[in-house]
């Protein structure tokens, strides 16, 4: 696909105001506080597996108001800790797969968390396993509009908030140093990181690659392609509901998450990306609030990034750090 968004230099000084609630703050820590009074218990039971260098463990930790959710965690075998970690976040329509899917992280000596998302993971991979038991209003197929029509109701509410209790929960670790822990996605993974690097205190590193969930506003009205797309199919049949859409995403804007950002960045960009736009990526990368932050661009590349090569990037970003 050819270059369809501002030119190489426009996005390096690209710093859009975005619509941005004025409870935004009262929102968020009123939904965090509800959901660690809600309370539960961290369960994490060692995995059948052929591994030999790697444990594994099926974890489950409560979420958004209790709600268990899964993941697997992975240590590299005969190193007692405490282990610097990195929590990972997963793109849209997947889940958490099987244990040994994700190997990098543990083999390079870290305790890796793979959150599953909650109602996702029969888009794509080996498949998921934490529902989502909250019922919305009228949404189109997909998750971008389910409970669009309220803050309180949005579906990435929950998800959100399940990266933070994913961040408790492997602080909460005996093997985990709660001191040295990152959190990284791809796409949808990386919104919800985003997200995660503003709501958590104390993370050393924060790494979205290719982020999705950034600058709704031009998002939806710039590209085509799905998800992005599920919100004009929604604002196409629910004509005159901007207004009440787009403030409901205010509140799960990566621009906005960006602004409170307090640990260092390395965010990736592909500039031929038709499905989170590269100047979704640079509004929310120009506006974060650490100046120890940086951007990988992929000149050449889609939706698909820096892939293998982001990932080495990302393993001499975090072991600067921990």
């Amino acid at each position: 696909m050819p270059r369809f968004d501002l030119s190489p230099t426009q996005l390096e000084s690209y710093r859009p105001g975005v619509r941005e609630p004025a409870d935004f703050d009262e929102f968020w820590t009123a939904t965090l506080s509800e959901s660690r009074a809600a309370g539960g218990e961290i369960e994490a039971v060692a995995a059948a597996s052929p591994l030999r260098t790697i444990d594994a463990f099926d974890v489950t930790f409560p979420g958004f108001a209790g709600d268990p959710v899964k993941a697997w965690l992975t240590l590299p075998r005969g190193i007692e800790g405490p282990l610097p970690a990195v929590v990972e976040f997963l793109g849209y329509g997947g889940g958490r797969g099987l244990h040994h899917e994700r190997l990098g992280w543990a083999s390079a000596g870290y305790a890796h968390l793979v959150m599953d998302t909650r109602g996702q993971g029969s888009g794509w991979g080996a498949g998921g396993d934490t529902p989502d038991p909250h019922g919305t209003g009228p949404s189109t197929p997909g998750f971008m509009t389910r409970g669009i029509d309220d803050p309180e109701r949005y579906y990435y509410r929950r998800v959100f908030t399940d990266a933070v209790r994913a961040v408790d929960a492997v602080r909460a670790l005996p093997r985990v140093d709660a001191s040295r822990v990152a959190v990284t996605g791809v796409s949808q993974g990386g919104g919800i990181a985003l997200a995660a690097g503003a709501l958590c205190d104390g993370l050393v590193a924060v790494m979205p690659d290719v982020p999705f969930l950034c600058h709704f506003e031009r998002a939806v009205g710039l590209t085509d392609r799905h998800p992005y797309q599920e919100v004009v199919t929604y604002l196409s049949v629910h004509r005159g509901a901007d207004e009440r859409v787009f403030e409901t995403l205010s509140y799960f804007d990566g621009v906005n998450m960006a602004k409170r950002a307090t640990a260092p960045a390395l965010f990736s960009v592909a500039l031929h990306d038709p499905i989170c736009p590269p100047s979704t990526v640079y509004a929310a990368f120009n506006h974060y609030a650490v100046s120890d932050r940086r951007v990988e661009v992929y000149t050449h590349n889609e939706h698909e990034g820096g892939q293998s090569v982001q990932w080495l990037a990302q393993t001499e970003f975090v072991a600067a750090r921990v």
